[in-house]
């Protein structure tokens, strides 16, 4: 770990098995250039919380229906972020779409992970199983993960790192889901990040 690592904030809405992935790489030192300082959920009861505690790691619940709209919910969680100095956000399984209002503020500094091999299968619509349920739909043989900057559209950023997954013939939505995200999102997501945070460093 560096002396003054990049802080970064992981968002959250589920089990948080890429929250996970991240949390091991820093362990074990693939995750350098980076610090995770607080990780932020849109869901009370999230798993990603307890991963995130387990590992010594700040923990915050911003929820829409409390704060009463869009607006208030991405100022809150703006002002998380800066009362934390965080640099980099990583959209890990975070289930909210961030407006153009959030996301110009944080140019080059949202990452996200995407179950598909943009530009397939990607946009509006397209998240966690319906990604797998289109590839398979569509017949294609080989699927994948990527991890993308995020901008105003969805999937819409430049591409940091890509895996590609092969399909097998007896393949569900659901078997489809775990390969990629063992083969290829806990692989690049982690790799993805230190490349960031190594590259904001440099600068």
């Amino acid at each position: 770990m560096l002396e003054n690592p990049v802080k970064i904030a992981v968002l959250v809405s589920g089990g948080g098995t890429n929250l996970q992935a991240l949390i091991d790489a820093q362990n074990s030192g693939i995750i350098k250039s980076g610090k995770i300082e607080l990780v932020i959920a849109n869901n009370a009861n999230a798993f990603a919380l307890e991963r995130a505690a387990n590992a010594g790691i700040k923990t915050a619940v911003v929820l829409k229906k409390e704060l009463g709209s869009a607006e208030a919910f991405e100022q809150k969680i703006k002002d998380l972020l800066s009362e934390n100095g965080i640099e980099i956000i990583v959209l890990a399984g975070f289930m909210a779409i961030l407006s153009e209002n959030f996301t110009k503020d944080y140019p080059k500094r949202i990452i996200n992970v995407h179950p598909a091999l943009i530009p397939s299968f990607c946009g509006k619509g397209f998240y966690g199983l319906h990604v797998h349920e289109a590839a398979l739909a569509y017949g294609v043989k080989v699927t994948g993960a990527t991890v993308h900057f995020v901008n105003e559209i969805p999937d819409g950023g430049e591409i940091i790192m890509q895996k590609a997954v092969n399909i097998r013939e007896n393949d569900t939505p659901e078997t489809l889901q775990k390969r990629v995200m063992r083969q290829a999102e806990w692989k690049i997501l982690p790799l993805s990040v230190e490349k960031v945070c190594a590259k904001l460093i440099s600068e």
